[in-house]
């Protein structure tokens, strides 16, 4: 039997070693690298292209008037993604838990609420810095009909009755609901409900569906000046710091948020932006609106004739829709300073071409349009496979015109770019011509007329479907 020499064993050590190391180094730095790519959800959105936010549909966060999206959420995410150079995309539900939901199994990058910075949030999300400080207000109605019989209103927490208060689903909200039941010596009885506004809350304290609610006290005052009979001055919980939620792993994000949030701050933004959504009388006034996303339907009085002509281009109608409201903010008679005309703003001679006369109905001046955006989509070379893309690029012919269009394309394809593509192809060669090298032998910056405009056409009407999408059924 031969036994192996001492310096064998020792060798054959060192090499154990050695392989055990490099074992674990690759198993630690492949760790290392799926938790970087985890946490780097910076590089995600830029990957990805475009910024997904969650949010709700409501008076103050996220609706539309008129045709136009609104929202204090949305002005400052907007204002997030300009900061960050992408495209913004929102889902918006009523539902705190799928909101939630959604954020921790990465289908979006944050929530935009106003939610509050506690310690059994923590749980759930990575907090940005506070953006401002808000209370919860006990929502009851006031005995403004003279009925006698009826029950006093509540002022100290510690008389509530053993009643019950509606309050909206959210684990965020979970600790500061407790705190209350506790102050009410445990007599309140806490109702939550999902997919239901704290607005919607308020209405029916309002109308005597049910007697008490707990809302976040700027809420409460922006929708006490629309139902006079109510009090909001009892206070439910004190004063709290909110923000807005990151997934917890998203580390990168996170610094990103709190860096646009402290410049936002600093510029006097986010208190302008504050003030024209909770301390403006109009927000009131868009419940009495008939074009108001949050009380029915409707973009504009022209829906229906969008609907049916909608259907001859296979396009979504709020797509169409959007563009109408880009030209002429759904206004029929409006004339521009080029003899424009319309809602869908077509020149005389194209307007002519494709039957609509001087004194067209809306609902020609839609069939018209609609028949150009066929013929604009007819002329286009069957290499633009993509629907999508031709979508965007009968938008780009229906702003500038055919030839320019297929121009910058064939521009882009000598570069190097992709000419059936649109964004960051095709567009970059139609926004930036030059003297020397124009798009057509025409064409330079002075040519085109002051009121020229096609940055930001295509971009603005797409994405301005997709809130229509979002809030319009």
């Amino acid at each position: 039997m031969n036994i192996p020499s001492r310096k064998y064993i020792i060798l054959r050590a060192i090499l154990l070693g050695v392989a055990v190391v490099a074992i674990a180094f690759f198993i630690t730095r492949n760790l290392y690298h799926k938790e970087e790519v985890k946490k780097d959800s910076l590089r995600r959105i830029r990957e990805r292209g475009y910024l997904i936010a969650l949010t709700d549909q409501n008076t103050l966060n996220y609706f539309i008037c008129k045709g136009e999206p609104m929202g204090y959420q949305l002005v400052l995410l907007d204002s997030f993604a300009r900061y960050l150079g992408v495209p913004l995309r929102i889902i918006a539900s009523n539902n705190i838990a799928k909101l939630s939901y959604y954020l921790e199994n990465g289908a979006a990058d944050l929530m935009a609420l106003n939610l509050p910075i506690t310690g059994e949030g923590k749980k759930y999300v990575q907090f940005s810095s506070p953006f401002l400080e808000t209370r919860l207000s006990l929502v009851q109605r006031k005995n403004t009909d003279g009925k006698a019989g009826r029950p006093p209103l509540i002022r100290e927490l510690k008389e509530f009755p053993a009643d019950t208060v509606y309050v909206r689903y959210s684990p965020f909200l979970n600790s500061l609901y407790h705190s209350f039941f506790k102050a009410t010596h445990k007599k309140a009885i806490l109702k939550e409900v999902t997919d239901i506004t704290q607005e919607e809350l308020i209405r029916r304290v309002s109308t005597g569906e049910i007697r008490f609610a707990i809302c976040q006290e700027n809420v409460a005052m922006v929708y006490h000046r629309y139902y006079t009979n109510l009090d909001i001055s009892t206070v439910a919980f004190p004063l709290f710091s909110y923000g807005w939620g990151i997934n917890r792993s998203s580390d990168s994000l996170l610094t990103e948020v709190n860096e646009w949030l402290s410049e936002f701050k600093k510029s006097g933004s986010l208190k302008q932006t504050y003030l024209d959504y909770f301390d403006n009388q109009r927000i009131a006034n868009f419940l009495k609106n008939d074009y108001f996303s949050v009380s029915g339907n409707k973009l504009s009085p022209f829906d229906d004739a969008i609907r049916q002509q909608s259907r001859q281009i296979w396009w979504d109608w709020r797509l169409v829709a959007s563009l109408i409201y880009e030209e002429s903010n759904f206004r029929a008679g409006l004339t521009s300073s080029k003899s424009a005309s319309g809602l869908m703003q077509l020149m005389p001679q194209t307007a002519a071409k494709f039957g609509i006369g001087e004194n067209a109905t809306p609902a020609k001046q839609i069939a018209g349009g609609v028949k150009y955006l066929q013929y604009l989509d007819k002329l286009l070379p069957a290499e633009i496979s993509s629907p999508v893309e031709r979508i965007y690029f009968v938008l780009a012919c229906y702003n500038v015109g055919l030839g320019r269009v297929l121009a910058a394309r064939e521009k882009a394809g000598k570069f190097g770019k992709d000419k059936n593509r649109w964004n960051g192809n095709v567009d970059y060669y139609l926004l930036r011509r030059s003297k020397k090298e124009p798009v057509v032998k025409y064409d330079s910056i002075d040519s085109y007329p002051i009121d020229y405009k096609t940055e930001g056409f295509v971009d603005d009407i797409v994405t301005r479907y997709f809130h229509y999408r979002n809030l319009i059924k």
